[in-house]
């Protein structure tokens, strides 16, 4: 039985342009074929098991010729699997998708065409520059930049005299070329140009200038490839309304060191404000050992006057516990509650229950002066990880109160490849670092040697999200730069953008 082809348009480079179906089909692949301008971000979507073969097709570089892939394809196909050609940006503007949807469709076998977000269009709207505009121009004319000084297949007379915007694909090498022809067949030489390099990834950089100006600003910028070449007064725009490279974390990489499952929000959160975020997740969250205390204190839920959370996780734990054994948020009702920060407030609040206590700081201890200085009487149970802090067990229990621990999670060391954050560590790449407790502070130091220690202290914005988590950045040689000024993900972003600005002025 013959399997299936995909011709899947990866969009520009953010993964965040993906279409809906590019991701379906990416994850249900037995084989994809790669292009080497698909980002880094897209390329981790392909499942762990499915073959993936590097086809290449960067300029002037191609791991395989045309004809190799489009035979590689129809072989597969003819296997019986679901093969997934992933293409940079759509696979029929200059990517050669056409070729191979005949010589697919001339084999006999079924294939789909999935378009995706050129970066014709893509790029300039990532610099501010509308292709089209009622006041600048209302044409647009797509051309690829490969075409050599031989080459008779532009129609340098027309395009120069055509108006509108010009969009040049893969042509930044024939920059000076492209700048002659124009002018020499009658464009002005103050037309307004822009090269965009690396466009809607977070190094992406605008150069712009007129084509009587453009090649030396771009011998000074010294901008990388892939680049893409626009031409036309839609140029004049970018000054106004360029979003993207104005963002106030553009260009800065941001290292999270939150466990994975947790870290999507903060690692949003940063991208929004155009950071490049490496997730180095350094712990991961898992069971405890044993259940056994937990469910001692929910079988007596009605012999306790205080709960106290210290964490989400602990709530998370707890509940999902709570539930197995039949109960809900209503066995809490004879509890006052206490949580240890907004963000562990917040999550019990979604589960129906508004916290009784809140201390001002991060911090478990933080809850002492807010709780009765005489504890004779007062049964508490204390729900947080099997590595907590003992000073508020202890001292709740100096005051005369009974005290029970309830361990509903534990932290390990995370399995992580390293090898990116050495290198980057080394280049003095990190812009800074965040912490979003005292184990992660203290699995990511331990991860780097001594003098990569010193790098990091030295280089990078170290941002805490609270006191106890501070006072564990101390133990490594320097008080963080910043902290949060309340316990959640969008204060700690708030700090790390407040910071980096600063030191950008």
């Amino acid at each position: 039985m013959s399997g299936k082809v995909f011709l899947v348009g990866a969009g520009p480079g953010d993964p965040g342009l993906l279409t809906v179906r590019a991701a379906e089909l990416i994850a249900t692949a037995d084989l994809v074929a790669i292009d080497a301008l698909v980002s880094k971000e897209i390329a981790e979507r392909v499942p762990p098991g499915t073959e993936v073969i590097h086809v290449g097709k960067r300029s002037s570089a191609h791991t395989l010729p045309q004809d190799e892939i489009n035979a590689l394809l129809v072989e597969e196909a003819k296997k019986g699997r679901r093969v997934v050609r992933l293409k940079g940006g759509d696979p029929f503007v200059f990517g050669r998708g056409g070729e191979e949807a005949e010589e697919i469709a001339a084999a006999g076998i079924a294939f789909e065409v999935v378009p995706g977000i050129s970066s014709s269009i893509a790029g300039p709207a990532y610099a501010g520059i509308p292709v089209t505009h009622r006041s600048h121009a209302t044409s647009l004319t797509l051309v690829t930049g490969h075409e050599s000084e031989e080459s008779t297949g532009i129609n340098w007379p027309v395009l120069a005299k055509l108006g509108g915007t010009v969009v040049f694909m893969m042509g930044f090498a024939n920059l000076p070329l492209i700048v002659r022809k124009l002018t020499e067949f009658g464009m002005s030489p103050q037309k307004p140009i822009a090269v965009i390099s690396k466009a809607t990834t977070r190094e992406q950089r605008t150069v712009t200038g007129t084509l009587a100006d453009i090649e030396a600003k771009i011998a000074a910028a010294n901008l990388p490839t892939p680049a893409l070449i626009v031409v036309g007064d839609v140029v004049k725009e970018h000054e106004i309304i360029n979003w993207f490279e104005t963002r106030p974390l553009f260009g800065r990489r941001v290292v999270v060191t939150r466990a994975r499952e947790q870290a999507s929000d903060l690692k949003r959160l940063l991208e929004e404000s155009g950071a490049q975020v490496l997730q180095f997740p350094t712990i991961e969250i898992a069971p405890p050992d044993s259940w056994d205390s937990v469910d001692a204190v929910i079988d007596k839920l009605a012999g306790y006057q205080w709960l106290i959370f210290t964490s989400t996780n602990g709530v998370k734990g707890f509940f999902e516990r709570l539930h197995l054994k039949g109960k809900d948020a209503r066995a809490l009702a004879g509890c006052r509650i206490a949580a240890v920060g907004d963000t562990t407030a917040a999550d019990l609040e979604s589960r129906g229950i508004a916290a009784d206590l809140v201390p001002p700081k991060f911090q478990s201890t933080a809850l002492l002066p807010l709780l009765e200085a005489d504890q004779k009487g007062i049964r508490t149970a204390v729900v947080r990880a099997a590595e907590g802090r003992e000073e508020l067990i202890e001292e709740l229990r100096r005051r005369g109160g009974t005290v029970d621990l309830a361990v509903a999670y534990q932290t390990k060391a995370a399995d992580y490849d390293i090898e990116e954050l050495r290198q980057l560590i080394a280049a003095g790449s990190i812009d800074a670092v965040t912490f979003t407790s005292a184990s992660t502070v203290d699995h990511f130091f331990s991860k780097l040697t001594a003098e990569e220690r010193a790098r990091v202290n030295g280089q990078a914005v170290l941002a805490s999200i609270g006191p106890t988590t501070t006072e564990a950045v101390r133990r490594y040689g320097k008080s963080p730069d910043v902290e949060a000024k309340s316990a959640s993900v969008q204060a700690l972003h708030d700090a790390v953008v407040e910071r980096v600005a600063a030191v950008a002025k």
